[in-house]
C-alpha cells in the first residue's frame, strides 16, 4: 500500500502565503542514487539561484515526455534526442532563460552545457538531460555553467529537495514538490517529485517543468510507459491560460537503488508487481498539476471543470478546455459571478456534440440551469455566497452519455495581467 506522508513543514517557512498555496509542504526523503545542488550562475537576475544539478549514479534509467509545440526550445530538442539511449547520470535546469527560439546559438548553448556537466560528473554527454524555462528569445550564455557545474558535482547532497524545487522556479510563488512510499516486491520504494509552473500553460505532454525520481528498479520502457500513461489525467488535463509552452519538460529518473533491497527489477509497465507503484506514481503526478493550477499566474481560486453526460471521453476533454480556457468564465469566477451563460457559451463554441435543451450547469454542487433554461429553484443569494470559496467546482451535464473528464484551472485576474503585461522587459 502506498503511503503519502503528512504534510508537515508549515509552508509559509518557505514562502509568503497566498490564497490557493498548499498550507504546509511534505518533508522530503532522500532517495538512494540521487543528489542534488543548486547555485546562482547570474543566468539573468544577480544573486538569485536559478541553476539545480541532479547527480545520479550508475545505472539509472530516465523516461521523458515534451511539449508538442512545432517551435520547441534546444533543451527539448537535446533531450529527445538523448532519451533513446535510455541512461541517465545528470540533469542539468536552469530559470531565467528558456534557450528557445535561439537558432544554432541555442544549440550550442545546449551542447557546451552537456560538455561542462559530464566533465563535471564524469560521464557521457549523452547522459546528460537538460531543461530551461525563463524568457524566449534571449541567447543563453552557457559560459556561465563553467566552474560552477564542477563545484555543484562536488558538493552535491541527497537533501536538498526544496531548495532544488526553489531554483527551477519563475513565477511561481511556492514550490511545488510531492512525495510517496510504497511497496514493491517486498521492498519499500520511494517516489519523489517537483514541478514548476505558473503562467503559459496548456501543457499537450506533461507541464513547464516537472522531475521525478525514484529508486524503484525499472527499466527505460516501463518507466516511459507509466509516464506516457500519466500525465493524460493530470498535466494534460491542467491549462492556465491555452498556451502550450515552447518548453515543457516532463523526465521520469529511476535509480533502481531499491534493488539492493530486494525490489524486483521491472522491464514491462504491465507487471502485476507494478500496480500499487503504478497508483502512487500516478498520484504524485495529479498532485504536482493540482499545485501548479494553484499557483497560476494572478490566481485567486482554483477551478475543476467537470463534463459529465458525454459521448465520448475525448469529446468531454475538448468541452472542459473550451469552457476552462474562455477569459470570460474565468474572469467571472475571478468577480465570483456564476455567470452559467458564458459557460453555456463555451460548451457551444467546443463543436463538440451538445444539446442545448438538455443542458445542466452547477457551480459548486449547486445546480443554476436545468434543461437549458435557469433551474427554477435558483437563489441568486445561495449561489453568490457559493462563489466565494477558494475553489470553484463547474459541472456541465450534458445529457447525451455515459462519458464524463475533468480539467484542472484558475480564474484570470487583474494580476495575471500585470505580471505577463511586462514579464521580458
Amino acid at each position: 500500500m502506498q503511503r503519502f506522508p503528512p504534510r508537515s513543514r508549515k509552508l509559509a517557512d518557505v514562502h509568503r502565503r497566498l490564497p490557493l498555496a498548499p498550507p504546509d509542504v511534505p518533508e522530503m526523503p532522500v532517495i538512494a542514487g540521487v543528489r542534488l545542488a543548486t547555485a546562482a550562475a547570474g543566468i539573468r537576475y544577480k544573486g538569485r539561484t536559478d541553476v539545480l544539478l541532479a547527480l545520479l549514479d550508475k545505472g539509472t534509467t530516465v523516461a521523458g515526455v515534451f511539449t508538442k509545440s512545432k517551435c520547441p526550445s534546444a533543451p527539448v530538442e537535446w533531450c529527445r534526442a538523448k532519451l533513446k539511449g535510455g541512461a541517465a547520470r545528470a540533469l542539468v535546469v536552469n530559470s531565467g532563460n528558456a534557450n528557445a527560439f535561439t537558432g544554432k546559438t541555442g544549440k550550442a548553448s545546449t551542447a557546451l552545457t552537456a560538455q561542462i556537466a559530464a566533465k563535471a560528473v564524469g560521464c557521457s554527454t549523452s547522459d546528460v538531460f537538460l531543461a530551461s524555462t525563463g524568457v524566449i528569445g534571449e541567447p543563453l550564455d552557457a559560459t556561465k555553467f563553467d566552474g560552477v557545474l564542477a563545484q555543484l558535482a562536488e558538493t552535491a547532497t541527497p537533501d536538498l529537495w526544496m531548495d532544488a524545487a526553489r531554483a527551477i522556479m519563475t513565477t511561481d510563488t511556492f514550490p511545488k514538490v510531492a512525495t510517496a512510499t510504497v511497496k514493491l516486491g517486498k521492498a519499500k520504494v520511494t517516489i519523489n517529485g517537483m514541478a514548476k509552473g505558473a503562467g503559459m500553460i496548456m501543457p499537450d505532454m506533461a507541464t513547464m517543468l516537472s522531475f521525478i525520481f525514484t529508486d524503484a528498479p525499472l527499466s527505460a520502457g516501463a518507466l516511459q510507459s507509466l509516464l506516457k500513461a500519466g500525465v493524460e489525467d493530470t498535466f494534460n488535463a491542467l491549462t492556465i491560460d491555452g498556451d502550450t509552452s515552447t518548453s515543457d519538460t516532463l523526465l521520469a529518473f529511476a535509480t533502481g537503488a531499491a534493488a539492493a533491497n530486494g525490489a524486483p527489477k521491472i522491464s514491462r509497465a504491465s507487471d502485476p508487481r507494478l500496480k500499487a507503484f503504478a497508483k502512487a506514481f500516478q498520484q504524485i503526478l495529479a498532485d504536482l498539476s493540482e499545485q501548479v493550477a494553484r499557483d497560476g499566474e494572478g490566481a485567486r481560486k482554483l477551478v475543476e471543470v467537470v463534463v459529465e453526460g458525454a459521448t465520448t471521453k475525448p469529446s468531454a476533454r475538448k468541452i472542459a478546455m473550451s469552457i476552462a480556457n474562455s477569459p470570460l468564465v474565468k474572469t467571472a469566477i475571478a468577480g465570483e459571478d456564476a455567470n452559467w451563460g458564458r459557460v453555456v457559451m463555451a460548451v457551444g463554441k467546443a463543436g463538440e456534440p451538445a444539446n442545448r435543451d438538455k443542458l445542466s450547469i452547477s457551480f459548486n454542487g449547486i445546480r443554476v440551469a436545468k434543461s437549458g433554461a435557469r433551474d427554477p429553484s435558483y437563489d441568486e443569494k445561495e449561489v453568490s455566497e457559493a462563489m466565494k470559496a477558494p475553489k470553484i467546482q463547474i459541472k456541465v451535464a450534458l445529457g447525451l452519455g455515459k462519458a464524463k473528464d475533468r480539467v484542472l484551472t484558475c480564474d484570470l485576474t487583474k494580476e495575471y495581467v500585470a505580471i505577463n503585461g511586462d514579464y521580458r522587459s
